[in-house]
């Protein structure tokens, strides 16, 4: 079942509403290394608050790293931070919140990318933001008890505005107070410049174990299998989906219809697309084949896939045929140009029909 809109999150909390992040969702090195998925994704002890947000800086750091890597050969790249909000008022109970993760105020940082602008301005996750390009928080932006608007809205107010102030000056003002737990660290303040980015946004969805991508975003679900894949593979999962919204499937199946053969087309665009995203981010692009090789046999749907997806070994010999056109680039340039050097099979064919 699709994803669709600004969703909430059920859970023991319960009403964590997700609005689109600023930026992108991220992940824990540490946890991205291991494969071991009791490690990963059954800590002992873990509170459902702190593994939601482990996924979502897993997801987030990925997502940055394949976006920010690739900008060079995006039409539309946007200057972003990497930096992850969430608002405590979006949960069921937003004083267990603050509580637990020790937060002065709603408006806190949820993750940040490795290597961001926001990691070298020294925000950290945890950190409470109060003032966001030039605005006050939370005064400039009221509480849905205050404004009766839906939850996520004001999460997505604030995003917008720094969003706005990163395509206008290319940079935003921002200012936070330390977790508790850093409570000797002063309240601090930088202008963070941005960096070019491919557009797109990063979610943990708390309903499924589905993946899927809707033109501006990549949505896993938090039961998603690929949370426990060592982290190249699971990066090549993100890639899979980041590739869809790069190369505008949702439009084309909007706009031509979703017949088998040109969702399969996609699909096949995608998987390719795999390999050329991974290596410009510095991951090995085998991964797009071996994370196929591992995901296909349990999750590709067998005698039972879809007929508008190819079977998962069929898919590892176009990823793997495709991985010699990546390294025949790599052997030229110190880049996969991907926008001159991939052939978009789905466009071509919409464009013959």
């Amino acid at each position: 079942m699709p994803f669709e809109g600004p969703f909430w999150r059920f859970g023991l909390l319960l009403a964590v509403c997700a609005t689109p992040p600023l930026a992108f969702t991220s992940s824990s090195a540490a946890v991205a290394q291991s494969g071991n998925s009791n490690a990963r994704e059954n800590r002992a002890g873990e509170s459902e608050l702190a593994r939601l947000q482990r996924l979502e800086a897993q997801l987030f750091s990925t997502g940055w790293r394949l976006a920010s890597a690739n900008a060079e050969f995006c039409d539309n790249a946007a200057p972003s931070i990497g930096l992850l909000l969430h608002d405590a008022q979006s949960y069921g109970d937003p004083d267990a919140v603050r509580a637990e993760l020790g937060l002065s105020g709603d408006i806190a940082v949820q993750a940040v990318a490795p290597g961001s602008p926001a990691e070298a301005a020294q925000i950290r996750t945890n950190d409470t933001l109060v003032e966001a390009a030039s605005a006050n928080l939370p005064r400039d932006f009221p509480s849905a008890e205050v404004t009766g608007e839906p939850r996520w809205k004001r999460m997505a107010a604030v995003n917008d505005r720094i969003d706005a102030h990163l395509a206008h000056n290319g940079s935003a003002l921002l200012a936070w107070e330390p977790a508790v737990t850093d409570s000797d660290k002063p309240p601090m303040s930088a202008v963070v410049h941005g960096v070019p980015t491919c557009p797109s946004r990063f979610e943990v969805h708390l309903r499924g174990k589905g993946a899927m991508a809707d033109g501006t975003r990549v949505i896993l679900g938090h039961k998603f299998p690929g949370f426990a894949y060592a982290e190249d593979e699971f990066a090549a999962a993100v890639a899979h989906e980041l590739a869809h919204n790069l190369l505008g499937h949702r439009a084309l199946l909007d706009a031509k219809g979703r017949s088998n053969r040109l969702v399969r087309l996609t699909e096949r665009d995608a998987d390719r697309l795999m390999p050329w995203l991974l290596a410009n981010a510095g991951y090995d692009p085998h991964a797009a084949s071996r994370f196929m090789q591992r995901w296909g046999p349990r999750h590709g749907g067998g005698l039972f896939r879809k007929r508008s997806h190819d079977g998962w070994d069929e898919r590892v010999e176009l990823i793997e045929a495709e991985i010699a056109a990546v390294e025949a680039a790599l052997a030229n340039d110190a880049k996969a140009n991907w926008a001159t050097g991939f052939t978009e099979l789905a466009r071509a064919k919409s464009a013959d029909d």
